[in-house]
Parts: structure tokens; sequence; C-alpha cells
């Protein structure tokens, strides 16, 4: 995870970083939603934290690193929810589960996913990270795609080609849909599952 942590030696000392450290990005995640990522400052986040300015720079060189930082945690939860739900045997209990991982987070997280997604183009550590979850995704849907029998290769019909087509567009649908209301979330999500299950030929 992006930010400075120095080598402690006390695991007392470990854990009091690591409050403190949740903390900062708790607060920053708070202030995403009360004043949005250009009015906030550091200022902000150190005084929510309830720690002084200095003290947060022993965790963070900028507000950028916290917020990379609160990305990376977000996605990190995205990915071991990914990773179960992809791995079930029949490909359509995998799409309905990875559907309702993915409502969940967004749902708890959307801000913070908005705010990646935003930020992916102008600020290079948060467009890596976003584009390496895409990454596990799209692998995660081209498994579920080729168990459901589509042919894997190169070609645009073929699994990976498909999968790469079905996260973006989740990623977008998924993007405006919470920016309306939790229903509208999950009418996107249904939409976007029964695309999903279309592309592997499972309705019917």
């Amino acid at each position: 995870m992006p930010g400075h942590h120095p080598a402690r030696s006390r695991r007392t000392t470990e854990r009091k970083g690591d409050v403190r450290e949740r903390a900062i990005l708790d607060t920053c995640e708070a202030l995403l939603a009360q004043k949005g990522y250009d009015a906030m400052t550091v200022g902000d986040i150190a005084q929510g934290a309830g720690i002084t300015r200095g003290a947060l720079y022993f965790y963070f060189g900028s507000k950028q690193e916290v917020v990379t930082a609160l990305v990376a945690r977000t996605v990190e939860h995205l990915w071991e929810r990914s990773r179960v739900t992809a791995r079930a045997d029949d490909p359509r209990q995998a799409i309905t589960a990875a559907m309702h991982r993915t409502v969940e987070l967004w749902n708890e997280h959307g801000l913070v996913m908005r705010t990646a997604i935003d930020l992916s183009l102008t600020v290079p550590e948060i467009g890596e990270l976003w584009s390496r979850t895409a990454d596990l995704f799209i692998t995660a849907i081209t498994a579920v795609l080729e168990r459901a029998g589509i042919r894997s290769g190169p070609e645009p019909e073929q699994a990976p080609a498909m999968a790469r087509a079905l996260c973006w567009m989740i990623e977008r649908t998924f993007y405006h849909a919470s920016q309306e209301s939790r229903a509208n979330l999950q009418k996107a999500s249904s939409t976007c599952e029964h695309i999903w299950l279309t592309s592997a030929g499972l309705t019917g």
C-alpha cells in the first residue's frame, strides 16, 4: 500500500499505527462525501483523525497519497470478494454472486470507487491500482465465461475480449447508477447480470 511506513520494532507501536492509519483513511472517506477531493486538505484529514498535520505526514506524504491508500484498501476488499465468488463451480451461481458482491461494495464505498475512476487518469498510482483491479475482474469473468462454454482465444467473440467489454460496461454502469440511488444501483446490477448471463449463453 502506498505511503511512508518506517519499520516499527514493537508490536504495540505497530498496532497503534494501524489504528491511527485506519482513522486517517476513514476520515478521508468521510471528507470525500462532505467536501469532495479538491476541497479537502491535509489539515482537514488530520483534524478529523484527531492528530496533528505532522503526525499525519509520518504516515502519508500528501493528500494524494492518503486517497491512493484509501482506494487500495477499498479495492483490496473487492479483490477478496471477487476471488472467492469467481471460483464457484456453477457459472450461473458465480455470476449472481459476483454481481451481489459488487453491489455490496458500491453501496458501502461508491464514493471511493467513483473518486478512483475520476482520478485514475491524472494520478498514476491510482490509475495503476484501478487497472490492476480491472485486470483481476477480467480474468475472473473470462474464467466464468469459459466454464459456461465460451471458447478462449484472441478473437472478438471469444472469452477474454468479451470479459474485457463486460468489465468496463459494469464499471461505467455502476459509476452512474451509484450517483442516483441504491434502488437504481440494484436495477443496474440486474441489467449487467442479465447481459453477462446472455453473453455466456445461460439465459432461458
